[in-house]
């Protein structure tokens, strides 16, 4: 039996970008286990899916910081017995992990710090999405058309009795719009006005509208919410991840940033509109079902101007979000709920 270790400690986004190669090493290996090492907000995601084992967290900000701290606990870790591990995460720390736990087979990325860690290193291939790069760490063949895999999650039943209670105004009948207005770069955050105006457009079509997002996101959804008039609801802060993903399956379409709810929704297998504004879709963390489309002013010289976003505008325009105007997303979202 294989004793299977993935080491994904990056954002919440990663983790659920990394379901689908775990959910196929599963099949490739069928008599295997599979743990999986992630930070304290990926936990909730690894432990819903049906093919992970355990997850092992490490608090690589607080606890573990310290190379002392770490090496104590990669000591206990090593206990696993690993006879392989995948690290999609490319970090220096994630192959110091590899190099000492010395399993007899390693994959890692070609552009991960310390490659030599790993006994197989993958081409990193900036050409490709995020899920088909981890397809291909994992070994796992595929094609045009079947690396579009839907990540796999167990919704527990207590799920239910919260949700029930926050959509006690919601009827079937009408047509719940979520949007994801935060992210943790504000390069990346379209700007609130321009969503309050999307979002006034919606409700005047007679729209039930749902904001989603973490704790951090709590601030801009309710300062949205109280524009309007009961037609807006908040929901960042209020739910856990997975409540929140079951809020995304009632809903006609998702309009994100660039941030985890995109990925939040091809969980919950809806249509999503993720608006770009200082990243691109190039980087391969787009909306990936066939429903979900994506939206960007790429006429600039300065975009993107970096993988993750900025605390401002490196160049002070804000061009990239201000020139996507809100009539050309409505519009977007128009046409493909039509289609």
């Amino acid at each position: 039996m294989e004793k299977i270790l993935v080491i994904q400690t990056a954002f919440l986004g990663d983790a659920v970008l990394t379901l689908p190669m775990i959910q196929k090493l599963k099949e490739k290996f069928s008599n295997s286990e599979i743990d999986v090492l992630c930070i304290p907000s990926s936990k909730e995601i690894f432990d819903a899916s049906p093919v992970v084992n355990s997850s092992i967290v490490i608090d690589k900000r607080g606890k573990q910081k310290h190379i002392l701290s770490l090496y104590r606990f990669v000591k206990k870790l090593k206990k696993g017995n690993y006879t392989r591990i995948y690290s999609p995460h490319r970090s220096l720390r994630s192959a110091l992990i590899v190099k000492f736990l010395n399993p007899e087979k390693s994959f890692g990325f070609s552009n991960s710090a310390f490659k030599e860690a790993f006994t197989n290193i993958i081409k990193y291939d900036n050409q490709k999405h995020e899920i088909q790069k981890n397809l291909d760490l994992g070994q796992i063949l595929y094609n045009s058309g079947n690396w579009r895999i839907k990540p796999g999650l167990n919704f527990p039943p207590e799920l239910k009795k919260p949700l029930e209670d926050f959509f006690v105004n919601y009827t079937s009948e009408s047509k719940l719009y979520a949007f994801a207005p935060g992210s943790a770069w504000n390069t990346k955050k379209y700007p609130v006005e321009y969503f309050e105006r999307i979002i006034r457009h919606f409700v005047d079509k007679d729209k039930f509208v749902i904001l989603i997002g973490g704790e951090a996101d709590r601030t801009i959804c309710e300062n949205i919410a109280s524009q309007f008039t009961g037609e807006v609801f908040s929901a960042a802060g209020k739910f856990s991840v997975l409540e929140s993903i079951k809020i995304l399956e009632k809903a006609e379409i998702l309009i994100s940033n660039d941030s985890a709810p995109t990925h939040f929704g091809m969980c919950a297998d809806i249509p999503v509109l993720t608006i770009y504004c200082s990243t691109v879709p190039a980087f391969g963390f787009y909306p990936y079902n066939n429903k979900s489309s994506y939206i960007s002013f790429d006429d600039l010289s300065c975009k993107p101007c970096g993988i993750h976003g900025h605390k401002k505008c490196p160049v002070g325009t804000f061009d990239c979000a201000y020139k996507l105007l809100p009539g050309n997303i409505i519009l977007k979202v128009e046409n493909m709920l039509n289609d």
